[in-house]
């Protein structure tokens, strides 16, 4: 059959009003890049005619501004799930002119066979080859694209030719059966391949395909400074610790690493340090710090759902794909993502906290507890099945005026069932076999910022008593003094406990 070549316009005349839209791609790579412009436009000339038109949003996780960002702008979503981080996209999830519910990312596509989010009108996938007997080969994010090509009645391929055809033998496209009929995944080293190296659909429901040539989103992350700088020492010399007490053995276990600049700390320091030997990286987000370090043989593989890395490294990679080609494996979300698979490798996982109280529970993805920031993610997939949590976090933000750590968290994402140490810069909180007051004495001596020590310690005194010892008047006046004077020095614990 063959492929029938449109406009983004064109391609856009296939998506209507309510309809149900996946896209392809994990954060901005794999994203399609010009037909999310062309619903944003319809959707601005249907409002200004009066008639409305929206669509339901399923991704594998965030997007580029040239997705997220202009259905935003034009108000042309309907909902949204799961992760997000566009500014613009926020502010409406926000205002409530979009719905959203955050879901954990492995279970995404799982639910949408299932039926629990309705069914899938069409799916949007960028490609980097798509063939006439309907063999598409993703970028360089997989997401949920095999579910979304097989459930759609109506596919549009953006081929980019930005993304070589050589690419091809670095996806590893597996979707499990469901049950009653479901069998074990058969990963057991992160090197393992299990399926196929395209995603294989019948080609009558490609409507047409989208030549382009548009970059990734890819931009750099921002200089390291010196607080995620003793952030990532902090985590490497743990490790360390951790092996020389026999605690992870001495050939290391796998590694997940959260996005942005102090996963790239992390990565770093555990590279610069010769005492953890060489590793794997079992993840959803492969970064830069991955890449430099699969470089310099510090990190032997790296299987995951996308290369979120700057164009920079994306050229390079390119450019030297015999060197990458048997280095890298990126599959779909729900395999790079699979709490069995995390379990049965015993990884070691390494995400981002918004927020923590001094209990050992995480707050991910809540400003003061009703703001959305971005959503779960992969946190929770991994967090709960991996041998060893780690939660990451600056002791403070906004020139030190909010505390990452409060009495008690504002929104819930991980309890302290599940996490088991937290770092800062200034130390390590090991919680394990801990009870709730021991948990509070750690993490007060060795993570929490000077400032905010006496406070908490204050706190903690007024427990009312019990296991768990809460003052249920005095729990969120961080929260509150932050809303009434943009600071949680003021805290005046007089003002609560009446």
């Amino acid at each position: 059959m063959a492929l029938k070549f449109i406009t983004a316009e064109e391609a856009a005349s296939y998506v209507h009003h309510n309809d149900n839209v996946g896209f392809s791609g994990f954060t901005p790579a794999g994203c399609p890049k010009v037909v999310p412009g062309a619903i944003a436009r319809k959707a601005a000339e249907e409002h200004a005619k009066g008639n409305p038109f929206q669509i339901g949003m399923f991704t594998g996780a965030s997007t580029g501004d040239k997705l997220d960002g202009e259905l935003a702008r034009a108000n042309a979503i309907k909902f949204r799930t799961p992760y997000q981080s566009n500014k613009d996209l926020r502010a409406a999830l926000n205002a409530h002119q979009a719905q959203y519910f955050d879901l954990h990312l492995s279970e995404l596509a799982q639910s949408l066979r299932y039926g629990f989010l309705g069914k899938i009108d069409v799916a949007i996938v960028e490609a980097a080859d798509v063939t006439e007997d309907g063999e598409i080969v993703p970028t360089s994010g997989v997401g949920i694209l095999p579910t979304i090509c097989r459930m759609a009645d109506r596919i549009i391929v953006e081929l980019n030719c930005r993304h070589p055809k050589e690419i091809r033998g670095m996806h590893d496209i597996y979707e499990p059966a469901d049950p009653p009929l479901r069998r074990e995944i058969p990963i057991y080293t992160p090197s393992d391949r299990i399926g196929n190296d395209c995603v294989k659909v019948d080609p009558a429901k490609i409507v047409g395909v989208v030549r382009t040539d548009e970059p990734n989103e890819g931009g750099k992350f921002s200089p390291l400074d010196d607080v995620t700088m003793a952030i990532g020492k902090n985590v490497a010399d743990f490790l360390v610790s951790e092996i020389k007490a026999g605690r992870l053995p001495k050939e290391f276990v796998p590694l997940q690493s959260g996005v942005g600049n102090v996963a790239n700390a992390v990565l770093g320091c555990m590279g610069a340090n010769e005492s953890i030997p060489a590793f794997n990286v079992y993840t959803e987000v492969i970064q830069d710090a991955v890449i430099e370090l699969m470089k310099q043989g510090r990190v032997k593989f790296a299987s995951g759902c996308s290369l979120s890395v700057s164009n920079e490294v994306i050229r390079e990679i390119y450019a030297n794909l015999d060197f990458f080609k048997d280095k890298i494996l990126l599959r779909p979300q729900e395999i790079s993502n699979n709490p069995e698979v995390a379990r049965r490798l015993g990884l070691i996982a390494i995400n981002t906290a918004l927020e923590a109280d001094i209990f050992g529970n995480i707050n991910s993805t809540h400003v003061s507890g009703t703001r959305m920031m971005n959503g779960i993610g992969g946190s929770g997939d991994f967090t709960r099945s991996a041998m060893l949590s780690i939660f990451t976090t600056p002791s403070t933000a906004k020139e030190g005026k909010i505390s990452a750590f409060v009495p008690m968290v504002s929104h819930l994402d991980h309890s302290e069932h599940s996490v088991k140490i937290i770092i800062t810069e200034y130390g390590v909180a090991d919680l394990r076999g801990k009870s709730p007051i021991q948990r509070a004495r750690c993490i007060i001596d060795n993570c929490v910022h000077p400032d905010y020590k006496p406070l908490l310690e204050e706190y903690l005194a007024m427990g009312i008593k019990g296991h768990t010892p809460q003052n249920l008047k005095c729990c969120f006046a961080f929260h509150e003094e932050l809303a009434a004077s943009g600071d949680m020095h003021n805290v005046d614990w007089s003002k609560y406990n009446k």
